[in-house]
């Protein structure tokens, strides 16, 4: 262990990797960024909604006017570039961390994976001396330069990197991924105008294919890409299966985050070409001689958020029910492209003094993006069923030339969903009123079982 300990914290590595690394990251911030600028969903998913899922703890955080989130993604799209030529460096990680993670957090409904990546690994190059060689901060002498840096500063990102691959291999062994092939069954059926290959997309055999593969290659891969004899064929593999899943899918930058971003595990050689492309004059490979020790405080910090990425995903444990159709601990654990799930939710607000019932229309309240979502997540139709709550509560209304006000409004869901295809069923008990169960991450005993 304690071997293990020092060569992942103090041995000496030459810094050309962390400098690739925050080079070729830089510019897919800037360009993923940039996408999104330019598709309208600045507007479409912070500006124009009347309502937000905020996370459970961070309900606080609020969008700003129209304007100010432009503001925003300008200020993301300027410290992305910071981070790539490494100006200002540790001011534009930390920068860009806070202000991506703050877009994050205002609405669940956009939760992706590869958000909840980049966050990560922003957070991360917060703390790397990714800025010490090859760098404006170099060039202007605001830090000294150096050529060699401590092996954790690389490991981390490995650690990251392995981590995504490895627990979302770990999340496809279930039945209905191995067993049923499901969700990849129904949706490569859709596939069949690929050229080349789309007559293939119509055969059981080939879902089924795809779902061992694609579970194989996700818990192998990070230790293909740490075996210096395997590892070129393993990025071969990277880049097939991810050049194939973004030709057949919509999950936008993601495929070309993780092509990039794997070329970490390469060797240090290899780094130095890739620099020596960008430089007039030759590269030369520093004399690695001598063991950097980290400090304690580093080193147990490091610890603990490894610890953490290491536990997350596995709290889904601490709820009974099936996981796809509760989702209570899905996100934040890996589990990429494995639930097909649609449902349709009507809400109902009583007045129970006087016996009154109000049927709502989510679309008074949620853009169709969120309520498609919001119909599948129990977390967001307890949120949504909260609102309407705060919204009723003093409502006055006029029947049969009397008036008459809700004090204390009740509300109540009537739910269907069906997860896989496989028909619809109720999904919340509709005798429960919504309006009195707390929010947090206490089991939802609200949630009628699937079987």
């Amino acid at each position: 262990m304690k071997n293990l300990l020092n060569r992942f914290f103090n041995q000496e590595k030459d810094i050309s990797t962390l400098v690739v690394f925050r080079i070729f990251f830089g510019l897919l911030l800037f360009f993923s960024t940039a996408r999104f600028m330019y598709k309208g969903w600045v507007y479409d998913l912070y500006v124009q909604p009347t309502f937000f899922f905020t996370y459970y703890g961070f309900d606080w955080i609020k969008p700003l006017s129209e304007s100010g989130m432009n503001i925003v993604f300008i200020t993301l799209l300027f410290s992305s570039l910071l981070i790539t030529f490494g100006g200002f460096y540790r001011i534009a990680s930390l920068t860009y961390f806070t202000l991506f993670t703050y877009v994050e957090l205002i609405d669940k409904t956009n939760y992706l994976n590869h958000y909840y990546f980049i966050s990560l690994v922003s957070f991360i190059l917060i703390f790397l001396p990714a800025n010490k060689y090859f760098s404006l901060d170099v060039y202007f002498k605001i830090v000294k330069e150096k050529l060699t840096v401590p092996s954790w500063t690389i490991n981390i990102i490995k650690f990251q990197l392995g981590t995504v691959y490895f627990f979302a291999g770990v999340a496809k062994i279930n039945y209905h991924w191995l067993f049923e092939a499901q969700p990849l069954i129904n949706w490569l059926k859709h596939q069949t105008d690929l050229p080349l290959v789309g007559s293939l997309m119509q055969y059981d055999i080939t879902a089924y294919l795809f779902s061992w593969g694609g579970m194989l290659f996700d818990l192998s891969i990070p230790f293909i890409l740490l075996n210096n004899r395997l590892r070129i064929y393993g990025y071969f593999l990277v880049i097939f299966f991810h050049i194939i899943t973004a030709s057949m899918f919509p999950i936008g930058v993601f495929p070309f985050v993780m092509i990039v971003s794997t070329l970490i595990f390469f060797s240090p050689q290899f780094h130095r070409n890739l620099l020596s492309l960008l430089q007039p004059h030759p590269i030369h490979s520093p004399i690695l001689s001598r063991r950097i020790s980290s400090k304690k405080t580093t080193q147990s910090l490091i610890i603990l958020f490894i610890g953490i990425q290491l536990l997350l995903p596995f709290r889904y444990l601490l709820y009974d029910g099936k996981l796809f159709w509760t989702e209570q601990g899905f996100r934040f654990s890996w589990r990429v492209m494995l639930i097909e799930k649609v449902g349709y939710a009507e809400f109902t607000v009583k007045d129970p003094e006087n016996n009154r019932k109000l049927i709502i229309n989510n679309a008074d309240y949620l853009t169709p993006q969120q309520e498609k979502m919001m119909a599948t997540q129990p977390d967001m139709i307890l949120q949504f069923a909260h609102h309407l709550a705060k919204e009723y509560q003093n409502y006055t209304y006029t029947i049969d030339n009397k008036t008459e006000k809700i004090e204390n409004p009740e509300v109540y869901a009537s739910v269907k969903v069906s997860l896989f295809n496989k028909g619809s069923r109720d999904f919340v008990d509709v005798k429960v009123n919504l309006a009195k169960e707390r929010r947090g991450f206490a089991p939802k005993t609200w949630i009628l079982p699937y079987e």
